[in-house]
């Protein structure tokens, strides 16, 4: 960004609003906007992006812009839509916006053949030079074609289809009535699968792939319809501002009176199917006075007609009965059409009420008596039969008893409305299935070469209050962006890795985490939801809980509390949960998610319309799974997935795009209110960034987004060449080709098999080669003298190889010398190594002789035989040290020899060892023995001493006995001498 330049920095609304840089923060700039002086703001650096010297001015192409970024898209988008160009190429993407309007002679006529066989970039872009596009890849490439339209709702998917249908049919149809009947098809699909919503007043409530197939002329020879996930609820309820399918309102606007007598129909406001949502026509003034008083609802009355420029309810039934004649429906089968139609409005009439008694069941209202005779009229269902089906349940026993034993279970008010409601969007569901089976027997085909296909499916859609529809739809458009990355980016950027074109890599978000959050096996929300529907009891609740409590750690789920919105954050853990989807966080309310699962009905029911009396209606069901199977157990419902149903569809439509080149359209919408020359900036920039292309831009940016292999550019211009350049190799060819053209190499770059053009360089190549005949000659004298230029310069280049190779091989004769010394080193090294080694080892060995002879000195018995074994011990190893030098001994031999040795040393020093601890041993046991003799000398000495001592005492003893006598006999006797004397 350069200074005093202006630049685009974030507005709320405007989406990027022109400002100038003031001052310069760490991460942030300050930014004065230009429409208001004086005024500054802060934005993030990352988000404030250089703007043209000329804001006004437009390209057809972004990527022809000097910067390529998300405000300049924004601001070329919408100078461009101020001046009705409504079409814009980011590379070979084209992003369309909703003009609201009929744009004069857009899509006339004389535009379809203007853009008849133009490559890309030749003409403005148009929806027309897309179809055109992948027509001619079909043709050269020979490989089916697919064009994706994607967008919100609203944005003009829907009419971007019918024109390139419409393109391709008359430019390259058979001239046969085929062309017209492909055509004539979508009035009739869009009357029974388009409805007004509060975002598209003309909203695809289902998903559709159309083909065009073409035989090996390349000429249409038929065409086949593909539909997925029509949404069933609307049949039974709408929000306010919303309208049930488009083909009520039309039958009761546009029958005659005779139809409408036969149907029994009346104001929209008199059915509980119609009712409950919006009940005006789309009607301009004229045709609105052409609608009798009596078929106009109340609201209609009040408010007046709903308007809308491509939609008129009572003219649009008369050119779809039209259209029905065209494509090969009679009058019996419009009738049988209308008359299930009519059929659906009436049962949605039938009230019931409790009975009373105390079985608790319910009965029907004495006022439906009416309706109920008319519901069964139009789809031929005995009355009797109808009522007792919608007011009970069969149950067949299966154990126990008799069994087959049918039990008729009596049923609440509540659940015979779900009883009728569940009947309605299932008659309601396979009228469809027979509309587009109908369709395409219209336009039927033997043989196909190849297909164009057109994916128009409903876009990402996020509302105040999102359910099971929703939740498909969003997961839908997930694979589709991952299919878009994978193709546009991945695919890109891969290509040019192998080309080695050197491109800098793009990162995106991958949103494969999201995908598997879904459909996983087992751990999917998918899974988890048809786990809950094989319960006894299965609840919203419980299946709610189930999943948060297996995903309570993915970055993707979280509950509804930490919702942005007030009016999510009120809904409890278990009625709901919010995943941040490609495109931003929707919150899912989970109430009716088990119901809205299931695709079955009650045996009961089923089996009623299945015996219908009206042939039409039995064929409706003859195809039916569930009445092929008679054997529901216990007359439970039965379950069909038709998540899993869905899954399964959406995989094979993607191996099926997968398999084909593809083609991009993003169509945008500007503005909430569906109005024309109003242009939201901030929603359109989100619906360009969810949509993938600011990701585009980044990869343009660096990128070549045309390309072609260099036999394709020399078949397609080697007739306007002499023969002379026409021998060249087709390589050397082109590049004669655009260096005489004087092309700037950055415009350009070859790659391994194919040249790659800046955006819009490839046309500009293309123009300057089908110049006039004088530029061409110029032109060939250019590529002569650049041809003997180049060669001239080959040969200087074979020169200095030359000489280089000379150098080289001098180089490298030295180099063979040194080799030879290495190797040679290296290989007498790896001869002797072994001997040295083994040289060394029997040394050591020797060295420990000299123990051996410490031991053989120590030893007093066998010193002499031992020493004679050591010294043959040393006599073998000098013989192996001799053998070793005198000879060459491989490593092996020299390491079993010396195993042998050291072998041989182990058991002399333990024989050695052995016999001094012998000897040893029996020093000891002479020494025990010499101590013990010296004992038993003591212990005699000792033993006669004691004796010795013994004998003293008792001598002793008897001295003082005979010493104590003779003194008692001494004073006895001097007693008597003194008595004596007395």
């Amino acid at each position: 960004m350069e200074d005093e330049k202006p630049v685009w920095a974030p507005h709320p609304t405007d989406g990027f609003q022109l400002g100038m840089i003031i001052d310069i923060g760490a991460d942030a700039l300050t930014i004065e906007p230009l429409n208001q002086k004086g005024k500054t703001f802060l934005a993030p650096m990352s988000q404030v992006f250089p703007a043209e010297d000329d804001v006004n001015k437009h390209v057809d192409d972004n990527c022809s812009l000097m910067y390529l970024n998300e405000a300049t898209l924004l601001n070329n988008v919408r100078v461009r839509y101020n001046k009705d160009h409504i079409y814009t190429y980011v590379a070979n993407i084209l992003i369309a916006v909703n003009p609201y309007y009929d744009i004069p002679k857009l899509y006339g006529p004389d535009a379809i053949k203007s853009y008849q066989g133009k490559s890309l970039g030749t003409l403005p872009p148009h929806v027309y030079a897309i179809a055109d596009k992948a027509y001619r890849d079909m043709k050269v490439l020979k490989i089916s074609q697919s064009i994706i339209v994607s967008g919100e709702s609203g944005a003009g998917k829907t009419e971007n289809t019918k024109f390139i249908l419409r393109y391709l049919t008359t430019t390259y149809g058979s001239g046969q009535d085929i062309d017209e009947r492909i055509v004539e098809a979508n009035p009739l699909l869009e009357a029974f699968g388009n409805a007004k919503t509060v975002r598209n007043n003309n909203s695809s409530r289902f998903g559709k792939f159309v083909e065009i197939h073409f035989n090996d002329k390349n000429a249409v020879v038929g065409g086949f319809v593909s539909h997925y996930l029509l949404e069933k609820s609307r049949i039974c309820m709408q929000s306010n501002d919303e309208r049930n399918y488009h083909i009520f309102y039309r039958l009761c606007a546009g029958a005659s009176e005779e139809l409408k007598k036969t149907l029994h129909l009346n104001s929209p406001d008199n059915f509980r199917y119609l009712s409950r949502g919006c009940t005006r026509y789309f009607a301009s003034k004229d045709s609105d006075k052409q609608i009798l008083q009596s078929r106009k609802s109340a609201e209609h009355v009040k408010v007046g007609s709903l308007k809308d420029p491509l939609l008129d309810d009572q003219g649009d039934f008369n050119r779809m009965c039209v259209a029905m004649k065209k494509i090969g429906l009679n009058d019996t089968e419009k009738l049988d059409l209308f008359r299930v139609v009519a059929g659906v409005l009436h049962l949605g009439n039938i009230d019931f009420e409790e009975t009373g008694s105390s079985s608790g069941g319910c009965i029907m209202k004495n006022q439906s008596d009416q309706t109920l005779k008319c519901c069964a009229e139009l789809l031929g269902l005995d009355q009797d039969d109808l009522r007792v089906s919608l007011t009970t349940r069969v149950m067949l026993t299966t154990a126990g008893g008799a069994k087959g034993t049918v039990i008729k279970v009596p049923l609440k008010v509540e659940q015979a409305n779900n009883a009728r409601d569940a009947l309605a969007k299932t008659v309601y569901s396979r009228l469809f299935d027979h509309v587009v089976k109908r369709v395409n027997q219209c336009f039927p085909f033997q043989t196909s070469s190849n297909f164009i296909g057109v994916l128009d499916i409903a876009g990402f859609e996020y509302f105040e209050h999102n359910s099971f529809e929703q939740f498909c739809i969003n997961y839908c458009n997930e694979k589709l962006q991952q299919f878009f990355n994978e193709r546009i980016l991945k695919e890109e950027q891969e290509l040019y890795q192998k080309e080695g074109l050197g491109v800098n890599e793009v990162h995106y978000v991958d949103n494969q985490d999201c995908i598997d959050l879904v459909e996983a096996k087992l751990v999917g929300i998918l899974d988890i939801l048809d786990e809950e529907n094989r319960l006894p009891q299965p609840s919203d609740q419980h299946f709610t809980l189930a999943v948060q409590t297996k995903h309570k750690d993915h970055f993707r789920l979280t509950v509804p509390r930490k919702s942005k919105l007030a009016i999510h954050r009120n809904l409890r853990d278990d009625e709901g949960f919010m995943i941040r989807h490609f495109a931003g966080a929707v919150c899912y309310e989970t109430t009716r998610f088990v119901e809205k699962n299931n695709d079955a009905l009650h045996m009961s029911l089923e089996s009623l319309v299945c015996e219908s009396k009206d042939k039409f209606v039995r064929e409706l069901f003859e195809n039916s799974s569930t009445s092929k199977d008679s054997k529901q157990k216990a007359g439970k419902l039965g379950f069909i997935s038709v998540g899993n149903k869905f899954k399964t569809q959406l995989n094979l439509l993607l191996e099926k795009l997968r398999s084909t080149g593809s083609s991009f359209i993003r169509c945008v919408k500007p503005n909430l209110k569906m109005v024309s020359h109003q242009f939201e900036g901030a929603l359109i920039l989100s619906q360009l960034q969810c949509s993938g292309m600011v990701s585009v831009l980044d990869l343009m940016q660096g990128g070549f987004p045309s390309r072609a292999p260099f036999h394709e550019l020399y078949n397609m211009y080697k007739a306007y060449m002499p023969e002379k350049l026409t021998r060249l190799n087709p390589r050397l060819f082109c590049k004669a080709l655009f260096k005489a053209l004087g092309l700037n190499d950055v415009d350009f770059k070859f790659g391994l098999t194919k040249v790659f053009f800046r955006p819009g360089k490839f046309a500009e190549f293309d123009q300057i080669m089908k110049s006039d005949p004088d530029h061409l000659a110029e032109l060939l004298k250019k590529v002569n003298k650049w041809l003997l230029c180049s060669r001239w310069k080959k040969v200087q280049w074979c020169c200095l190889c030359a000489i280089k190779l000379r150098n080289k091989m001098h180089y490298r004769a030295l180099a063979c010398i040194k080799i030879q010394k290495t190797v040679r080193m290296w290989l007498c090294k790896k001869k002797h190594k072994p001997r040295i080694e083994g040289l060394v080892k029997v040394q050591k060995l020797k060295k420990h002789m000299e123990r051996f002879n410490e031991v053989v000195n120590g030893l007093k018995e066998g010193k002499q035989e031992m020493a004679k074994q050591v010294g043959e011990l040393a006599a073998a190893i000098d013989a192996l040290s001799a053998k070793i030098k005198a000879t060459v001994m491989t490593w092996k031999e020299i390491d079993t020899e010396y195993q042998e040795l050291v072998k041989r040393s182990e058991q002399l020093l333990a024989s050695m060892q052995k016999k001094k601890r012998e000897e040893e041993e029996t020093q000891r046991l002479k020494h025990i023995q010499e101590e013990m003799e010296k004992e038993r000398r003591r212990r005699e000495e000792e033993e006669q001493r004691r004796k010795q001592e013994e004998d003293d005492r008792r001598l002793k003893a008897e001295m003082e006995v005979k010493r104590k006598q003779e003194e008692e006999d001494r004073k006895k006797r001097k007693e008597e001498e003194k008595v004596i004397q007395v």
